[in-house]
């Protein structure tokens, strides 16, 4: 009976439809617009955060117009019809009351957010909605915009471990728009028109390609009530969103790339993965802890302990289409690139040869646990992450995963290493320092 009274109040708002619920995340969607809405139920402070996922990000771009999605996300704090910028920003009004605001844009999605004192949610919700299809996109907004930007993309390049990773990508990819930088090129950065960005926005920034995100404290039926009245205001988009349809071509042989300029010296290696929702995810993961987290690793073992490099980290991506998993390694003076790379690849084979003990499985899983867990500790986190996995195509694996990973076994890992970690689907790259 409580279960039934439950879904009755979830139905009763009108024009709001129920879909499912999930561990306490209970998923609706607008009837009039197709908007998709997250609600995660928190009441032990009163705090509440509103995340907006766009599901567009620079896989969605081409050449030309590489890094509109970011130049828009400056552009989208700079008014909109009910709250232009001339009568007092809105978002200085929600920072003076403690809300802690901002966006973040990657690959597949773009975030804005505000995590703020409950009362304040409903003006954060009412603005989202406005800038969703009022946002002032202007020129005089994108010159100015545009220096931030390119600073932005600067700093990036002056980060040895930054640069290198562009280029990695830029090599590993050649026909996937994953091979453009979320930042976008200079020259695009730079020239992009207005009218492209105009473009843009009006092609993607709709209710049927977002999902409004909900959590802490909050009476449920006020913010359904809200979300209807506000987001409920725009339509559906006009025309079908433009298709990302490009694949990436086999590759057929290990790529190369070099970066020479002053920094630090860094032997950076990515292999191909599959997509974040492909099955062997979560044994790339417990593979990726056990290469990579802490001091036991196989990585620090095999090249910090023995003073090969000053540090060694791995970036695996769980991106919506298939990505990268990259192994940095930060070289100590004297040390040659081309015996940090060997010593990477011998650690590889190793695993794929020998597999992995009982004892390195158990630690991994343990401390994806506690990675888990930090990454739901705090509001911001726990958007953050749920909307990190909407990004894929599927929020459902917040939950799932963590249960995927308990079932991993030492043969799992060793079977992706093998089909993962190949030469011929890999690319290398060495960041040389010419100061050195």
């Amino acid at each position: 009976m409580a279960s039934t009274a439950k879904k009755e109040i979830r139905s009763s708002v009108p024009g709001v439809s129920f879909l499912r619920e999930l561990e306490g995340i209970q998923e609706y969607t607008l009837d009039s617009n197709g908007l998709r809405i997250l609600l995660i139920s928190d009441t032990s402070a009163p705090v509440a955060g509103c995340m907006v996922t766009y599901h567009v990000g620079s896989r969605n771009e081409a050449i030309g117009f590489t890094g509109a999605t970011h130049m828009l996300e400056h552009l989208m704090f700079n008014g909109s019809s009910k709250f232009p910028k001339e009568s007092g920003k809105v978002t200085d009004f929600l920072e003076a009351k403690g809300a802690l605001l901002n966006a973040t844009t990657f690959f597949d999605r773009t975030n804005y957010y505000e995590v703020l004192p409950m009362e304040h949610l409903p003006l954060a919700i009412t603005f989202e909605a406005d800038r969703m299809r009022t946002a002032f996109i202007r020129e005089e907004d994108r010159s100015k915009e545009m220096t931030v930007v390119r600073n932005e993309f600067e700093r990036g390049e002056n980060d040895p471990h930054e640069a290198l990773e562009k280029q990695l990508w830029a090599v590993a990819y050649q026909a996937h728009p994953y091979h453009h930088s979320t930042i976008g090129w200079r020259s695009d950065i730079e020239e992009v028109p207005i009218e492209r960005l105009q473009q843009f926005y009006d092609e993607f920034y709709w209710p049927d390609n977002a999902t409004v995100t909900i959590a802490g404290n909050f009476d449920q039926r006020e913010v359904l009530e809200l979300v209807q009245q506000t987001f409920g205001q725009h339509p559906r988009a006009p025309k079908p969103y433009p298709a990302m349809y490009t694949k990436e071509p086999a590759q057929e042989g290990e790529r190369r790339a070099i970066v020479k300029r002053s920094g630090a010296d860094i032997v950076g290696i990515a292999h191909k993965i599959p997509e974040g929702n492909h099955p062997d995810m979560a044994a790339l993961l417990v593979l990726d802890s056990i290469l990579s987290n802490g001091k036991t690793s196989r990585l620090y073992r095999g090249l910090v302990d023995t003073r090969k490099a000053l540090e060694v980290n791995v970036l695996l991506y769980q991106l919506h289409d298939p990505s990268l998993v990259i192994t940095f390694a930060t070289l100590t003076p004297d040390t040659p690139h081309q015996v940090v790379e060997k010593k990477i690849k011998d650690i590889y084979e190793e695993i794929k040869t020998k597999g992995v003990t009982a004892k390195e499985l158990s630690f991994a899983k343990r401390a994806i646990r506690v990675a888990n867990s930090q990454q739901r500790d705090g509001l911001y986190s726990l958007l953050s992450s749920l909307n990190e996995d909407l990004a894929t195509g599927d929020w459902t694996r917040f939950v799932t995963l963590p249960h995927q990973i308990e079932k991993v076994t030492a043969k799992d890992v060793q079977r992706v290493a093998r089909t993962y970690f190949v030469d011929d689907q890999s690319t290398v790259g060495w960041f040389i320092n010419t100061e050195a």
